[in-house]
């Protein structure tokens, strides 16, 4: 997809660089391996990569993980305990749900991007720390900022550079490249010889929604390495959910890669009231190569037009 390869593109200038970086993207499409991938191409590859799900961890506990506490700073802390920024020293420390964390953590976290410094729980000596910070989330923070539910001053410390992942959905295109990725995953796992998926399997697999993204995909390619008894993987492997008859926007032919195409164009012109430039924009596309596509696949110029 062309919005994939445009992060793809840009990741080694942002891993060079060494700013804070923000991934935004719905749950299950990548961030944590996008984040990885910052990391593995930075000058902090040497060092850990510590990732936290601040969206996991209660108010009580989040700040002790992530700064660490002293002996006697609350009932049962027998001994000093580090936190993930003492943890991730000469590395990356990876803030995923960034946007469920309490105002009283944001301030904390706030300081600790401004002067690189933190203190752990019943401690009054600040810790300074070198760890790069990426920061995650499923939610928009510039939302949460106008409803004054995320701090302002916040947000723009850890948006210097935001990477806003699509949800498959808007990257079909992408679907054949990830099903065989993951059968040569499974294949290394499990010790099998899956050699592909059938023409009915991936036309399933194109029509789905896939409210769960990259993620949901991998346990459906994995669902059907459980009932795969040969070398292709078939419409009957996959789960009942993805059958076409379980689905009411599926056709009932075949699917092909021009279809795929042309569905996809289609639906970009319709939420795009059919402006053609806009239509190319969020295809990543030229607007003579939109004009020449819809002219092969037999798209009138008015589709998409209210």
């Amino acid at each position: 997809n062309p919005r994939m390869i445009k992060i793809f593109s840009l990741l080694p200038q942002v891993a060079e660089s060494g700013s804070t970086v923000l991934i935004e993207g719905a749950s299950g499409t990548g961030k944590e391996l996008i984040a990885r991938a910052v990391h593995n191409h930075s000058p902090h590859r040497g060092g850990p990569f510590v990732a936290v799900n601040c969206g996991a961890l209660p108010d009580t506990l989040i700040e002790a993980e992530l700064f660490g506490y002293k002996a006697g700073a609350f009932t049962d802390a027998r001994k000093d305990k580090p936190g993930r920024f003492a943890l991730a020293q000469n590395g990356t420390i990876f803030l995923d749900e960034i946007g469920d964390i309490s105002p009283a953590v944001q301030v904390r976290l706030l300081r600790v991007l401004q002067q690189k410094v933190y203190e752990p729980l019943g401690s009054g000596n600040p810790v300074p720390t070198n760890a790069r910070v990426i920061a995650a989330t499923h939610r928009r923070l510039e939302e949460l900022v106008k409803a004054e539910k995320f701090r302002d001053d916040l947000y723009f410390r850890i948006n210097v550079f935001k990477i806003l992942l699509p949800p498959l959905s808007e990257r079909r295109e992408d679907i054949p490249l990830l099903a065989d990725h993951f059968i040569e995953r499974f294949n290394h796992q499990k010790g099998r010889g899956v050699t592909g998926i059938s023409r009915e399997a991936l036309s399933a697999l194109m029509f789905h929604g896939w409210p769960g993204n990259v993620r949901e995909l991998e346990n459906a390619i994995e669902h059907a390495f459980v009932l795969c008894r040969d070398d292709l993987i078939r419409l009957e492997d996959l789960p009942e959910h993805l059958h076409p008859a379980a689905c009411t926007d599926a056709p009932s032919e075949g699917m092909t890669l021009q279809n795929v195409e042309k569905a996809a164009i289609l639906q970009t012109l319709l939420r795009n009231n059919g402006k053609k430039l806009a239509t190319a924009r969020e295809l990543g596309i030229d607007k003579n190569t939109l004009r020449r596509k819809m002219i092969r696949l037999g798209i009138r110029p008015s589709a998409g037009r209210p």
